[in-house]
């Protein structure tokens, strides 16, 4: 017979589980009125309200998770309807409402592909839908076939179709290797390419480690021989791309990265609280504001400790926000 601790115990944890619950459903509905349009444009508040195809995967990641399904088409067509290229399963990057035409560059980045890829995937799998397995399947074989590039015995992602090899050398973003998509692809398919791209993504993050604090930068320029450096064409900042960086290794079950500690120790320099929200390797100038929520929302999670409240606050803009949800969405999965 149970006894009333048993029985008190039992009711204090579906009080928890339940407010754990109520507290899920209203960060994803204030996010969605927030940040996703009746048609299903993910919305990127602190970027002039343009879209992108990071966003647009990015958002139908999150329905899926939260089970709404009636968000998830209704982004999901949006972005068939307005970042679809016509010659490739790909999506261009950028929409802008306030340019005509709102998509003026087809390139896509490859980063997005495969949120929307993956989510297509979980989705196939929540819902039993042959038509989202069908889209990501699409999606995955023209990241195989046009964005697998190999330089200096590394398999690298590049970041877009065009833009980003030369004869000597590749710009990479290591925030483009989503490694909860990878590892999932690598099983629901088996190809050595998904898995060396897992591996040598490990090893290069590895081997980016730049500045005082050996970070790196959210673009890195590898040659034939192998040499990393930040690469030429962008300011060489630990910065906005680079802090997703640990959230997707650790997520997909790379926590063995030795770069990893790094980016750590620099959001836990107690000489430097709160954490700058960039700075630069070469010059060690530093953001003179903080990281945002959703920064520290990955910090907390790289760290097993307890994440701020998945609620966005009004502080929160899109990236910050997204940020924190995704965190919270990974730590759902761990």
């Amino acid at each position: 017979m149970l006894n009333r601790f048993t029985l008190r115990v039992g009711l204090i944890i579906c009080l928890f589980v339940s407010a754990s619950a109520a507290q899920a459903d209203s960060a994803w509905g204030i996010y969605r009125e927030r940040f996703v349009s009746a048609e299903g444009r993910v919305i990127d508040t602190g970027n002039h309200n343009i879209s992108h195809s990071e966003g647009q995967g990015w958002g139908m990641m999150l329905a899926q998770h939260y089970n709404d399904q009636k968000t998830f088409d209704e982004i999901w067509g949006w972005t068939r309807r307005h970042l679809s290229r016509p010659d490739v399963s790909l999506f261009s990057w950028r929409y802008d409402p306030r340019e005509k035409p709102a998509v003026r560059d087809l390139n896509n980045a490859t980063d997005g592909d495969l949120f929307i890829a993956w989510a297509l995937y979980l989705a196939s799998e929540r819902w039993n839908s042959a038509n989202y397995a069908s889209a990501s399947k699409s999606i995955r074989s023209a990241v195989l076939d046009n964005l697998i590039y190999e330089v200096a015995g590394f398999q690298v992602l590049l970041p877009g179709i065009e833009g980003f090899q030369r004869e000597e050398e590749a710009d990479i973003n290591l925030s483009y290797w989503f490694i909860p998509a990878l590892q999932d692809f690598s099983e629901i398919e088996p190809n050595e390419l998904w898995d060396r791209l897992i591996n040598d993504g490990v090893e290069l993050l590895d081997q980016s480690r730049f500045g005082a604090y050996l970070l790196p930068t959210d673009w890195v320029q590898i040659n034939q021989q192998g040499e990393l450096a930040p690469a030429a064409n962008w300011a060489p900042r630990f910065s906005f791309d680079a802090v997703r960086i640990p959230l997707y290794f650790v997520w997909g079950g790379r926590e063995e990265a030795s770069g990893l500690g790094s980016i750590t120790a620099f959001w836990n320099d107690p000489a430097h609280q709160p954490a700058p929200a960039w700075v630069d390797v070469v010059s060690d100038e530093r953001a003179e504001y903080p990281i945002s929520r959703g920064v520290d929302a990955v910090r907390a999670y790289v760290r097993g400790e307890t994440l701020p409240s998945s609620i966005p606050q009004p502080q929160d803009d899109y990236f910050s926000a997204t940020l924190l949800m995704l965190a919270h969405m990974a730590e759902d999965m761990r």
